[in-house]
């Protein structure tokens, strides 16, 4: 698997974790608001940064895209 890969398995089972959601929750958030593409886009920027800050950032992310949509 690449590092994207393993990255965003990292990111959806912490996101998981924090947020106390399923895998299928997450998926579906991840899906609805392409959080997906999101996190490959940013990957470079993303790893380097500790796991507060990407749940955080992913929040942010996802509180953007669900205001877009009204």
């Amino acid at each position: 698997m690449s590092r994207q890969g393993d990255f965003l398995i990292y990111c959806i089972e912490q996101y998981k974790s924090a947020k106390q959601m399923t895998g299928k929750q997450v998926s579906e958030l991840f899906s609805q608001y392409s959080v997906w593409e999101y996190i490959y886009s940013c990957f470079e920027a993303l790893h380097t940064t500790g796991i507060n800050y990407i749940i955080d950032d992913i929040d942010r992310y996802v509180e953007t895209r669900k205001l877009a949509k009204v």
